[in-house]
């Protein structure tokens, strides 16, 4: 796979056998999210979703990380004026999130298995995507980091909601708010990573799990996450736009305050 930086396809997809590997494809950003690769993620994910060819679905990221969370320095992004048919700025950018997180929707919710394979950082929206995962099996040289406190944030890509599932309550609150860095064995030792592999070692154990799974019971592996998936989101499409709400809500008065605070600043100086 060649990188292709932002002139090329900012999300690769490869098929091996039945399993289809989808690579986070700007890996000299270690591979944040912009607008266009949020679209691009999108759409590779939908597209797995529904082909019937595909058993297993991998998420991995290229280069040295698996996803640095959102790129603050893209601003393709930013909503445009008000009008009757879009709305507001703040509806605007509820509607484009609403749709850039369908990826994490159908990694939880696709029936058929689905694995995030951390080769590096990941932090902010990628935790959220990783999160939305049936397994995570990472690198030694893997970390973890909610980082959403650095932009005054809530969290965004399920994230809030599927860590609080996997962990419980009290764990995600340590990772939220005190958002620490945790090592790759740190994180795995906390129940975040299914599995840790030596850095050599993790794309050839990741795709043997895999392709077991794909060349496994297709229609038993489907109902199989139907009912684990059922014993544990019933509110998850109301925690997931609650979710998209809240990061309008705290980014917006980010900035607010800090504009405030420079016009204040600039005024008294």
């Amino acid at each position: 796979m060649t990188d292709l930086g932002d002139t090329g396809p900012q999300v690769l997809v490869d098929n091996e056998g039945g399993v289809r590997v989808i690579t986070l494809n700007r890996p000299d950003r270690l591979n944040a999210l912009g607008v266009r690769i949020m679209g691009e993620l999108a759409d590779a994910t939908a597209d797995a979703a529904r082909d019937p060819s595909v058993g297993c679905v991998v998420v991995t990221g290229a280069g040295r990380g698996f996803c640095a969370g959102g790129d603050l320095k893209d601003g393709g992004g930013r909503p445009g004026p008000a009008t009757p048919d879009h709305g507001g700025r703040f509806e605007q950018g509820f509607t484009r999130l609403k749709g850039f997180v369908e990826t994490s929707r159908l990694l939880h919710e696709m029936p058929k298995p689905t694995i995030a394979m951390v080769n590096g950082p990941v932090a902010g929206a990628g935790v959220g995507i990783a999160g939305a995962c049936d397994l995570r099996f990472a690198g030694e040289s893997a970390t973890f980091l909610t980082a959403f406190d650095r932009i005054g944030a809530g969290g965004d890509f399920g994230s809030s909601w599927f860590w609080t599932k996997i962990l419980g309550t009290g764990v995600a609150r340590e990772l939220f708010f005190l958002s620490e860095k945790l090592s790759g064995s740190e994180a795995f030792a906390k129940g975040i990573y299914t599995r840790l592999y030596p850095d050599a070692e993790l794309r050839e154990a990741t795709m043997a799990v895999a392709r077991k799974l794909a060349d496994g019971p297709r229609m038993g592996y489907r109902y199989m996450k139907a009912n684990l998936n059922m014993a544990e989101d019933a509110a998850f499409e109301a925690a997931l736009d609650h979710e998209i709400l809240n990061m309008g809500l705290s980014t917006f008065a980010t900035a607010s305050i800090h504009k405030a605070i420079r016009e204040a600043e600039a005024k008294g100086g």
